[in-house]
């Protein structure tokens, strides 16, 4: 009888550890992703807005939509689809891939106030041939180069874009005034900006392009 109880209580000591365990576990994986954020929830534009040219008459849902789970942006007129949220430090991750002929597009970064194209930003371009560029819009400054022109270019470190219809990878790092870009997993670029928070732009210029797996790492 003793021993039965004794079995009986080592049992429940047992459940109980498996089950702080399996409790511990959850959080730890719960803290690993907290810091990841959606951009893009698959099904629709919710948490961005839509800008076009200011002399443009077409709707932006004929520019800027969602097909089969991907962002898909026509590519004229020009504008921008942008983040509602401001942000600062983050990292984040987005793929995209050419429709037909690979054309012209960007990524925006510590895009400020005043919807307008283009607005004050730094571009990390993804034109076709050019992925990893910046580009100063709006009349934004770099540390690195000086700064003349409507558009200063920063030129990227090699070229590690893939064949025009394959999907590729950007990573862009912005922490305090420091922006860093990868590009399929190799360094393209680095700058230092005059901003440290902004919104986050996907840019029409050219030609159609599709966006999946947007999101940040805070």
């Amino acid at each position: 009888m003793q021993k039965n109880i004794k079995l009986k209580n080592i049992n429940k000591m047992k459940a109980k550890f498996i089950l702080a365990a399996l409790m511990v576990a959850a959080v730890m994986t719960s803290c690993s992703d907290g810091g990841k954020k959606q951009l893009f929830n698959g099904k629709d534009l919710t948490g961005w807005v839509c800008v076009l040219d200011a002399n443009s008459n077409v709707p932006t849902s004929e520019v800027y939509g969602v097909k089969d789970g991907n962002i898909h942006i026509v590519g004229q007129p020009f504008g921008y689809m942008r983040t509602a949220e401001k942000y600062g430090n983050y990292k984040m991750h987005v793929e995209w891939r050419w429709i037909g002929e690979g054309t012209n597009s960007g990524i925006f970064h510590r895009v400020q106030d005043g919807d307008k194209v283009w607005p004050n930003a730094i571009e990390c371009q993804l034109c076709s041939g050019k992925a990893g560029d910046y580009v100063m819009l709006g009349g934004s400054k770099i540390s690195e180069i000086e700064c003349v022109g409507e558009f200063p270019v920063k030129d990227r470190n090699g070229d590690f874009e893939k064949p025009v219809g394959e999907w590729n990878v950007a990573e862009i790092r912005c922490q305090g005034n420091q922006i860093t870009v990868y590009i399929n997993g190799k360094l393209q670029n680095q700058c230092t900006c005059d901003s440290t928070e902004g919104y986050i732009a996907l840019q029409s210029e050219g030609g159609p392009i599709e966006f999946r797996n947007v999101y940040i790492d805070k």
